[in-house]
């Protein structure tokens, strides 16, 4: 009898544990959905970037101060509450004269009440007088702290249509601040904004390839009568997270373009960086898995909800993905996110004699590539000016002795104040193909237009603006700075 419980026992557990398969299956799939779906569910949230006159504060009354008992006067005393009846018909003996005392104690009775009704009057009025004073003050304050804050909003809404660099990057912090992360996904976003070029770098952290679960599904055991899992195929998990990032970064271009409503950003590079231990130093390292830079224009063409994530940033956007996520392998950045951070900038005094730092837009051409090659050099690199007029549109060969990523450079240096046009770029890789360069190098005082971005895509080119030249500056010691002098 015993044996055939022990057996019914026994034969009981499958189904049990084969339902708890079932169940840590589905809950791996679900989980595998929502990594899939996180494009999707930004798409399905309305973008639009915050009308900053809607920060603006509602003129606020000050409370009344004044008792509405106070308002009203109160009534004053009436003689006819006072006078004493007069004697009556019959009268008796010396019934006039104390008449005549009560009707004199009356008056001064009446006066007395009507003095201190008067008193009484009096501190009324003062008292409202003095209420009224003290909201009247109130009011001021509150109009005064009204007005101040209309103020700083209209001063902000100015300096981000006027593309001021601390305005704008703070607006598009603060949008991209406020979209909530799905799971456990990391939060830390950095922004900076470049007016030369009306690029906005973005550098965001990712989460690291073990947000997709190793487990491809579960199945029960009967031979060790335990649930065990089944593992993902490394292909498959590398391509389940290389679809995550390469939607994250889709969504990052979707949330600032749509988020846009001052139109001050034609161009959006995006840098996703992963923070994790490198298990061979031990030592914590940010490597870049995933970097592309994209215009408005090539954004506005996409049907986000009908594409491929991965075939799109790589084939349409030239992205760069890594090819190994799990081992950390990285990509280089198409802009290293420090040549557009706004705190790399020194804040620059536009009085001269405070600030000493030569003003790049007043040397000379020559000067100025004197200045490239001294920072290239001062960059590890080994260059070489070529002379004025008989350089074939090259300015300065700069060589990179590191096998894999060096090789030889060509430079151009560009001492402007207008936006560098989209042929000065194409002139730029036809020389590079001349040359038989590995790069070509375009350094600008002032910045680059939506469609030479579009252009340098996936070539070997590199565009550095005035605020990339400044960084860079900063970066090795060099003292610069870029003012606009006025007409």
């Amino acid at each position: 009898m015993g044996r055939s419980i022990e057996g019914r026992a026994r034969s009981d557990r499958p189904p049990g544990r084969t339902a708890e398969a079932a169940q840590r299956t589905a809950a791996v799939e679900e989980r595998v959905r929502v990594l899939g779906d996180i494009l999707a569910g930004a798409l399905a949230i309305d973008v639009h970037g915050t009308d900053l006159r809607t920060l603006r504060r509602t003129p606020r009354r000050a409370p009344p101060t004044v008792s509405p008992a106070d308002l009203e006067a109160r009534p004053g005393p009436v003689w006819d509450a006072f006078v004493p009846h007069p004697p009556g018909r019959f009268r008796w003996w010396g019934a006039e004269r104390r008449f005549a005392r009560r009707l004199a104690d009356a008056e001064d009775r009446f006066a007395e009440a009507i003095e201190r009704h008067r008193a009484a009057e009096d501190t009324r009025r003062e008292r409202v007088a003095r209420a009224l004073r003290d909201q009247i003050e109130q009011q001021r304050r509150l109009d005064e702290a009204t007005a101040e804050q209309h103020a700083r909003i209209d001063a902000y809404e100015r300096a981000v249509e006027n593309r001021d660099r601390a305005a704008v990057t703070r607006y598009f912090q603060k949008a991209l601040d406020r979209v909530t992360e799905p799971l456990d996904f990391p939060r830390r976003r950095r922004v900076g904004y470049v007016p030369e070029s009306m690029l906005l770098a973005l550098e965001c952290d990712l989460p690291d390839v073990s947000v997709v679960p190793a487990e491809a599904s579960y199945r029960y055991d009967r031979s060790v009568d335990a649930v065990l899992a089944v593992p993902r195929e490394a292909h498959e998990l590398r391509r389940l997270y290389q679809q995550l990032v390469a939607q994250l970064a889709l969504r990052a271009l979707h949330l600032v373009f749509g988020s846009d409503r001052y139109g001050v950003v034609d161009t959006v590079v995006f840098n996703g960086m992963v923070e994790s231990v490198d298990l061979t130093t031990g030592q914590t390292v940010r490597p870049c898995l995933i970097t592309l830079r994209a215009t408005r224009e090539q954004f506005q063409a996409l049907v986000l909800d009908q594409l491929d994530p991965v075939a799109c940033v790589r084939h349409y956007f030239a992205a760069e993905v890594s090819r190994h996520p799990e081992e950390l392998q990285p990509v280089e950045p198409v802009l290293e996110f420090d040549l557009a951070d706004p705190r790399t900038i020194e804040a620059i005094d536009v009085i001269s004699e405070i600030d000493s730092r030569p003003n790049l837009l007043e040397l000379s051409p020559e000067s100025f590539e004197h200045l490239v090659q001294n920072l290239l050099t001062r960059m590890g690199l080994e260059t070489r000016l070529f002379r004025s007029g008989n350089d074939g549109g090259i300015d300065c060969v700069a060589y990179d002795p590191r096998p894999i990523t060096g090789g030889k450079f060509v430079v151009q240096a560009k001492l402007w104040t207008r936006t560098v046009p989209p042929s000065a770029v194409r002139d730029l890789f036809g020389t590079v193909l001349d040359a038989g360069a590995t790069k070509g190098i375009l350094i600008t005082t002032s910045g680059f237009g939506p469609t030479s971005y579009q252009f340098a895509t996936g070539k070997p080119l590199q565009l550095i603006d005035g605020t990339a030249l400044l960084s860079l500056c900063h970066t090795h010691n060099i003292p610069a700075r870029i003012i606009h002098r006025a007409s």
